[in-house]
């Protein structure tokens, strides 16, 4: 019988027990998993090293970035290095990182960056703390370094896609291969776009602050370092809080990275900063220079004008600037006051819900800025006895009494509809000395200034209309209009080459000329008043600017022979006709023209050539252009010294006690000189004047000719515009005593040339005398000047 044992078969291990079923597939999963991870990390390895090897050799070449040179703008800046113009897209100032102040420095990598100068480039830690801090956070936190940073912004666009970003990286690799840490940042802050067009900090210092970077304290630095992320949106200007909220960021960061103390911190938050913008301080009201060398330049250098960081000094002073900018405007505004009041600007619809009022107020105003200190409002309410108005800043002002006088016709109820001041008006307003408010209008009439050093020729102000913003054409340098009286002195001066003295009388009587004396209309000249005073000496007429006086100069001494002899000072012969009319200014002329010719007077008979631009360098202060005006000598003579001398005896009687008394009268020195102009009709109004180290030219009327009004004259308009500048351009020069040179004697307080004195024969004036046939009614005999036995010439018809 077999044996049971044999029967069971071979013998078995025993099993282990069998896992759950579940905890099967949780294990397969996991592998499976790990598997497919393994797989995608190293498909992804492998196509990295694809991307590597494919784009990194056709990245750009970054090695020109070490030589770092970015478009940079035209910068223009006075004599005393005010910033008076900026040209180009990008508004920048390069700085280089040795002289960025170390608080800037904190504060930007703070902000963006405070691993930069221990990471490769790309910041691991600060990827997964910005991943951490996005999962708390429902705002998403960046993780870009400085270094990303700049690779994007000068080589890549801003699209966000995969490609981009593995771009974006890989240059940032080259970057930090090829570039040190320093050069780095110094592209960073130089670079990086902060709102308000300015690029880079130091650029954005002076937009925000009107300051340097050493200038700036914690709290302005922490606001410029919080820019970066949304300049445009959330700047200081366009969104102050949000600004705000950036500002407090960083100096929190500042803190937690150790660049500032928790005190330090505490001061910062509690700052209160003042923009630039809001200053309304460090502005030169230069806008007519800048544009003039502007085009000066463009000229030279062409669209790299506007890239290549050129620094242009001029000749301008910035007092002297501020002053002739004030001054004409006051002038300006002065003459708007006495015109009648052309109405409102425009009528909107204001809500009747005051939390509305804001935002139709703002909308109103948006296509009517302030110009300079004429402010626009919108009428609130209107009665006879008080306007109440509301800014665009939301400043609420209650106008009355002689703020009101300007606008009466406007309060008035039987004012037209379009002139009527009534809510929802959009009116002008201007502050008074005293702290009130006026309603004004923005004025119609322009205004030119230009004053000039007569020793050289540098211009130290120049104004070329009330406001360049409103009418960019140059009257300084483009406007031709006549200069009326004020052309006198020119005829006078070539009067005396022909004999004629200070002291040589002269008939103000009545005269008429045909159409072939004058070339064009039948002419019957007047004085401004009216009036006719016979008999006179050339000093007073030319203190009492007689029309009549200096037509019969002109006749003696000859329309061709007076036309020559303007050319001298720089006047063009085809814009002064060789007829009778050129004696009262019926010419053309600028008021640059008209400075340039005073200054022969001015600097005792020579030709100067105004200039504006002194130096210009390149973004690195290299010296391209150095201009070293020459100095006067014999070869710019334009008339004899005795000449200028005499005639500066006759322009200083004329503001002594002449129609320009009150300048001496005001001012208080004696050494002022200058004549006052109006034309015919009173369409333009002068003064042209000068003290020997500062000549300077008013004009006013409008663009398209017409009256100024039957009263004004260029003493009342254009003479306060001149004194008011001098009060300032004077401060502190002495006051300059004119000394008689060779050539001319003092006889009996009149002075003479020393050929010309009293008692020589009539026949040495060199003047050819034709018989009296127009005006019989006219002394034609001899008569006794100042000089006492003198036998001075009574001149009357005398024809060429």
């Amino acid at each position: 019988m077999p044996d049971s044992s044999s029967a069971r078969g071979p013998d078995k291990k025993q099993s282990p027990p069998q896992r759950p079923l579940w905890l099967r597939w949780l294990v397969r999963s996991l592998l499976w998993v790990a598997g497919l991870g393994a797989a995608v990390v190293a498909s992804a390895a492998i196509v990295l090293a694809m991307a590597l090897a494919v784009a990194y050799p056709n990245l750009p070449d970054v090695s020109d970035l070490a030589d770092y040179r970015p478009k940079l703008p035209l910068r223009i800046f006075s004599a005393d290095g005010m910033l008076i113009g900026e040209f180009g897209e990008e508004r920048r100032n390069l700085t280089p990182i040795a002289t960025v102040p170390q608080l800037m420095k904190d504060a930007v990598l703070a902000a963006e960056d405070t691993r930069f100068y221990d990471h490769g480039g790309v910041d691991y830690k600060g990827v997964m703390r910005a991943g951490l801090a996005n999962l708390e956070r429902a705002k998403s936190q960046g993780a870009s370094t400085i270094s990303m940073q700049v690779a994007r912004n000068v080589y890549l666009s801003s699209e966000k896609t995969l490609t981009r970003k593995i771009y974006e990286i890989l240059l940032t690799f080259k970057l930090e291969h090829q570039l040190s840490k320093d050069q780095i940042l110094e592209i960073y802050l130089n670079q990086i776009y902060l709102g308000n067009r300015a690029y880079g900090f130091a650029a954005a210092a002076d937009a925000y602050y009107g300051k340097t970077l050493a200038e700036l304290s914690i709290a302005e630095a922490a606001m410029l370092a919080g820019l970066p992320k949304a300049p445009g949106a959330n700047n200081p200007i366009n969104n102050p809080t949000r600004a705000r909220g950036r500002q407090i960021y960083v100096i929190d960061r500042m803190v937690e990275a150790g660049f500032i103390t928790p005190q330090q911190a505490a001061v910062a938050r509690e700052e209160k900063l003042q923009l630039r913008d809001r200053q309304g301080t460090r502005r030169l009201h230069a806008e007519f220079v800048a544009e003039t060398v502007r085009q000066l330049l463009f000229a030279q250098y062409g669209e790299s004008t506007y890239t290549r960081g050129l620094k242009v000094y001029t000749s301008i002073e910035s007092a002297d600037q501020n002053a002739a900018y004030e001054a004409l405007r006051r002038g300006i505004m002065d003459y708007e006051r006495r015109q009648h009041y052309r109405g409102p600007e425009k009528f909107v619809t204001l809500p009747a819900d005051a939390a509305e009022l804001d935002e139709a107020v703002d909308d109103a105003l948006a296509e009517h800025p302030d110009n300079g200190d004429v402010l626009s409002a919108v009428v609130l309410s209107a009665s006879a006895k008080e306007v109440t108005a509301m800014r665009a800043n939301g400043d609420v002002l209650k106008i009355s009494g002689d703020g009101l006088k300007p606008v009466q016709s406007g309060l008035s109820d039987k004012a037209a509809p379009n002139l009527r001041i009534r809510r929802g008006a959009v009116i002008r307003v201007v502050q008074t000395p005293k702290s009130s408010w006026e309603i004004t209008q923005l004025p119609e009439v322009e205004g030119a200034f230009v004053s000039l050093d007569p020793r050289d020729g540098a211009v130290k102000a120049l104004v070329g209309g009330f406001d360049f913003s409103k009418n960019k054409f140059n009257h300084v340098t483009q406007a031709w209009r006549q200069p009326g009286s004020s052309f006198k002195p020119f005829i006078y001066s070539a009067a005396l080459e022909k004999g004629f003295m200070p002291s040589t009388v002269v008939n103000d009587g009545p005269l008429f000329f045909d159409a072939g004396t004058t070339g064009g209309q039948p002419w019957e000249p007047k004085n401004y008043d009216g009036n006719f005073e016979g008999p006179m000496s050339l000093r007073r007429a030319l203190m009492k600017s007689k029309n009549m006086v200096s037509i019969r100069v002109l006749q003696s001494i000859g329309t061709k022979y007076a036309q020559e002899w303007v050319t001298h000072f720089g006047f063009e012969r085809e814009k002064h006709p060789a007829y009778l009319p050129m004696a009262l200014g019926s010419g053309s002329v600028t008021p640059m023209q008209m400075a340039t010719a005073y200054a022969v007077f001015a600097n005792g008979g020579f030709r100067i050539n105004p200039y504006l631009i002194t130096r210009i360098t390149d973004h690195k202060d290299k010296v391209l252009v150095d201009v070293q005006p020459p100095k006067l000598d014999e070869s710019q003579r334009a008339i004899p010294q005795r000449n200028a001398f005499v005639m500066n005896t006759l322009l200083q009687s004329i503001t002594s006690g002449g129609t320009a008394a009150r300048a001496q009268a005001t001012l208080k020195r004696t050494d002022l000189y200058g004549k006052t102009g109006t034309t015919n009709d009173s369409l333009d109004a002068w003064f042209a004047g000068f003290q020997p180290t500062n000549v300077a030219v008013v004009w006013m009327g409008y663009d398209t000719p017409r009256k100024l009004g039957s009263r004004e004259t260029g003493g009342g308009l254009s003479l306060p515009v001149w004194i008011s500048y001098m009060q300032t351009a004077l401060k502190g020069v002495p006051v300059a005593e004119l000394q008689p040179p060779p050539g001319v004697v003092n006889v009996g307080g009149e002075w003479y040339y020393d050929d010309y004195t009293p008692g020589r024969a009539v026949s040495t004036l060199g003047v050819e005398v034709a018989p009296v046939t127009a005006d019989p009614g006219a002394s034609s005999g001899a008569a006794h000047g100042s000089g006492g036995d003198e036998r001075n010439r009574i001149l009357d018809m005398f024809r060429n």
